[in-house]
């Protein structure tokens, strides 16, 4: 018998525990921002899990206290939502943060009310630049989309002073070095000219990377002066012709799987059926169930 019980110890499967899930993807999926940006959060001392300043590669767990900048996270938004993107028509004199120091109006004052989460830009425009802006959720989808890697593209109609000659937009299309690297464009086309802009040209320029004004920085690297940029496409999505500046318009569904797809993340179910099928792949604990109180039954035996 003892030997038995000693094989069947070793024949039983062990059961591994959990490891939790990245502490930096939880909280950009909550909507604290892209990995870098809740990264940098970690890095800065500004997350406690449990108490205990985080690090970065520490791991949470669903039940587990997490604290952003000394605040409790509520439950209800560390859990999984559906992913929700939104395209927006950026004007000019708008800055791409939540708050400015300058008191100067920003893209988030004019976004949709979100539940339980927070919009998350994909990509900045400067306060000069208008166009398309896209808005998500979903930080890895985030991160993704910004990361070099993917070679997500991003196109602009730019409108330079003068005319520019060929050996100019060679050398764009070449490669130009600017003070953080290099830099160039994937295409550039010749737009028709324009009744009212006699001295001025139409491009359209198609881009993979998204640093810091890197647009402008390479007109003016060559002795260009661009004096309007408007994104019209970052990736698949078109800025909406229908969309009038200022104003917002929320994907499908089944157009925020194609993203999700495009980047190599998995497909949703429809938001109707999103907290059924994430919960379905959860381990639920089994209700304690109380115990029946004892009836007291007569006595068959004689008295």
């Amino acid at each position: 018998m003892i030997e038995q019980e000693k094989t069947a110890e070793k024949t039983a499967p062990v059961q591994k525990k959990v490891p939790g899930e990245k502490l930096q993807k939880i909280l950009a999926r909550a909507g604290f921002g892209s990995r870098r940006e809740v990264e940098k959060l970690i890095a800065e001392g500004l997350v406690k899990v449990n108490g205990k300043v985080a690090q970065l590669g520490d791991r949470a767990f669903p039940d587990d206290k997490i604290k952003v900048r000394d605040h409790e996270v509520r439950e209800t938004r560390l859990a999984k939502q559906p992913t929700q993107v939104i395209l927006y028509n950026k004007p000019e004199g708008q800055v791409t943060s939540r708050k400015d120091e300058k008191g100067r109006d920003t893209v988030f004052q004019h976004l949709p009310r979100i539940i339980n989460s927070r919009w998350v830009a994909i990509g900045r425009l400067d306060m000069n630049t208008s166009g398309l802006l896209i808005f998500t959720n979903n930080g890895e989808l985030a991160n993704r989309m910004m990361h070099p890697s993917y070679e997500v593209e991003r196109e602009y109609s730019v409108r330079v002073f003068g005319e520019v000659s060929e050996d100019t937009l060679k050398q764009l299309k070449k490669g130009i070095k600017l003070d953080d690297g290099w830099a160039k464009f994937d295409r550039i086309v010749k737009l028709p000219q324009q009744d009212d802009d006699s001295l001025n040209q139409w491009y359209k320029v198609v881009i993979k990377e998204g640093r810091n004004r890197e647009v402008r920085r390479m007109w003016e690297a060559v002795g260009v002066q661009v004096s309007r940029l408007i994104r019209t496409r970052y990736g698949q999505f078109q800025l909406p012709r229908n969309l009038r500046q200022g104003k917002s318009e929320a994907l499908t569904w089944r157009q925020v799987n194609q993203l999700l797809k495009s980047v190599g993340l998995p497909e949703e179910p429809r938001p109707d059926q999103f907290h059924k099928k994430v919960s379905a792949a959860q381990p639920v604990a089994k209700p304690k169930t109380k115990k029946k109180a004892k009836r007291n039954r007569p006595s068959n035996r004689r008295r």
